[in-house]
């Protein structure tokens, strides 16, 4: 998925570029320091051909061997120090800047745990990830060269030119002669420059995206022998940015041309023009020389402009991409509506023990037409204290999105849902989070061992009884037991295993409201009923609301509640409900061949599997 912005017409660089003063603040002092010293050593360098000037008009005119060794010692003396100078001046920013680029990471990272499901729902990840390594690397590249130099560059011009005037002023003006088309190229190119280095960035990351998915969905794609589908996508998307690295360097190849061409022609007349007049005794040797070496000690910092604008819009188009994730407004914490309820416990969010109620929920995704249909409709639905209740419903019914908005993984178009009568929204997320427990139907791991995985629910539970709840001892027969590193997105274990642990997550903790949506659905038969035993004495102590397809799941609850396009259709137990409403029994097909005694035992056998 593209994330590609266009950009707007009134962009500044500047202005993109000052967004970054917070993050520069802290090592301001350090940053003007090393500019000093980078000023102090490129005006060293100025001084080179006026000591080149008094050699030639002085020892060498009068033959002193003596005085050339003593201009030799003072160009030696001069060299060394502009070199060390440029080599404090790297010391000086090295260690801040790297400081800069890592808080700029921190502070993204931070802001992306915060920023709402539905915001993770539209960026592709490779779009992030590039943001967060690519961009933040060219903001760390700026900072260090473009940033300094594009001043020192500036002084060191100024200075250099002020030199040739006052050695000869009619030379000078030859020299200052590309100043304007030079300058008319710049803003050309700064305006046009800035659009083709954001449109390389944004498709980098759809690059990345692409690299990222087919890492993880390898064995889709092996499975279905798709490589060469993917790799001619790949090639697609990277020869699409080839031709836009192609457009960058035709830009800065023209603006190169310009810059390095016309200061070239304007040294040629000026050494033609310097020549005639030593010849006829207006100028001295020593004053041509100083001044054409002067000339060509601002190649550098002339031909280096549209190198440094270059990095410049570079930077700015990072700048822009990066502040684009963190201007999103993150999850905002809902005013409290009851003060005496905000000292509350976070264990225990209220006196009143009312288990889960859901008050005329209405939910709609935010991206969504003001005038489509909510997902979730009036829905009132009161799960009791200690209570299971199984929530039943077709495909595309609304069912992960209700229980997504328990734990306010999205926010309720309107509406209420409590906890023992507490508002969500009175409560903080940490405080909700710790209070509700879920297990999604794709369970994700993490790069980390299994116990690791397991306590992220609560570093402070039992980790033997988690694994014992969902039927996870498996990880004690691991190679080296819950220490065992699952590898990225837990591929090394099969999907049943996945499963268990993060059930195993969900129960790890004792949670006061369990959220389950549809948790078992990996697991054969066996298994699944010896987690179901197992889970059965968890649900006794806790209140919860599971999203089921299978009988067998349905048969953990003690009561059912039917979800038909996005309304609650019925509420009952499990016989209630496949006696008297008809869309129930479809769903739950060959249930009613269920025996009696199974229905009592839960265990899930049908007749047939007997």
């Amino acid at each position: 998925m593209s994330t590609t912005r266009a950009t707007t017409k009134d962009h500044s660089a500047v202005r993109t570029l000052l967004r970054l003063w917070p993050y520069v603040r802290p090592v301001r002092a350090r940053m003007v320091t090393a500019a000093c010293v980078a000023v102090v050593a490129s005006c060293t360098g100025l001084v080179i051909p006026l000591v080149l000037k008094w050699m030639v008009d002085g020892p060498v005119a009068d033959r002193d061997p003596a005085g050339v060794w003593l201009g030799a010692l003072y160009l030696l003396l001069l060299g060394l120090a502009e070199a060390l100078l440029f080599g404090l001046r790297r010391w000086l920013v090295a260690r801040p800047l790297s400081h800069v680029e890592a808080e700029m990471r921190a502070d993204l990272y931070r802001h992306l745990q915060r920023l709402p499901v539905s915001f993770h729902d539209r960026w592709a990840s490779g779009q992030l990830l590039s943001r967060g390594t690519t961009d933040l690397m060219l903001l760390r590249m700026f900072l260090a060269f473009p940033l300094t130099f594009l001043l020192v560059n500036g002084v060191t011009i100024l200075v250099g030119v002020i030199i040739m005037l006052l050695q000869d002023w009619t030379l000078g003006l030859v020299i200052l002669g590309p100043a304007i088309p030079v300058i008319v190229t710049c803003v050309l190119f700064e305006r046009r420059y800035f659009h083709v280095a954001r449109l390389a960035q944004d498709q980098v990351g759809d690059l990345t995206t692409v690299v990222e998915e087919s890492v993880l969905g390898i064995r889709i794609i092996k499975g279905f022998g798709r490589h060469r589908s993917q790799a001619r996508a790949f090639r697609e998307l990277s020869r699409t940015l080839r031709g836009t690295e192609l457009r960058k360097a035709r830009l800065l190849a023209s603006i190169w041309g310009v810059i390095v061409t016309l200061p070239e022609i304007a040294i040629g007349a000026a050494l033609v023009l310097g020549s005639v007049q030593v010849a006829d005794g207006d100028l001295s040797a020593g004053t041509l020389v100083a001044f054409l070496s002067t000339a060509l000690a601002l190649r550098w910092p002339i031909d280096s402009i549209g190198f440094l604008l270059a990095i410049s819009q570079d930077a700015a188009s990072a700048t822009e991409r990066y502040f684009e994730v963190m201007d999103e407004t993150p999850e905002q914490e809902a005013p409290r509506r009851g003060a005496g309820n905000c000292a509350t416990s976070p264990h225990q969010p209220a006196d009143n023990n009312d288990g889960l109620r859901f008050h005329n929920v209405r939910f709609r995704y935010p991206d969504a037409p003001p005038d489509s249909p909510p997902i979730l409709d009036r829905i009132d639905l009161h799960i009791r204290p200690g209570e299971s209740m199984a929530l039943v419903g077709t495909t595309g019914s609304g069912k992960t999105t209700l229980t997504a908005l328990v734990p306010r993984l999205h926010e309720l178009t309107s509406g209420r849902i409590t906890l023992d009568g507490q508002d969500i929204t009175e409560l903080s997320r940490e405080s909700l989070r710790e209070l509700v427990a879920v297990a999604f139907e794709e369970p994700t791991l993490f790069s980390a061992s299994v116990g690791e995985n397991v306590l992220m629910g609560d570093e402070e539970g039992n980790l033997d009884r988690a694994l014992a709840v969902a039927q996870a001892d498996f990880a004690h027969a691991l190679p080296q037991g819950t220490d065992t590193q699952v590898g990225e997105q837990g591929l090394s274990l099969s999907g049943g295993q996945r499963q268990r642990l993060a059930l195993a997550r969900a129960v790890v903790g004792r949670p006061r409201f369990l959220v389950l949506d549809d948790p078992l659905s990996a697991l054969d038969v066996h298994t699944e009923a010896a987690v179901e035993a197992a889970l059965r004495e968890v649900l006794a102590e806790t209140t919860a609301l599971i999203v089921a397809h299978r009988p067998s799941t349905v048969l953990l609850a003690d009561r059912v509640a039917l979800l038909s396009e996005g309304r609650i259709a019925a509420v009952g137990t499990h016989h209630e409900l496949l006696r008297t409403n008809a869309e129930y029994a479809h769903l739950m097909s060959g249930s009613d061949r269920m025996s009696e005694s199974g229905l009592m035992s839960g265990s899930g056998e049908t007749e047939d599997d007997r």
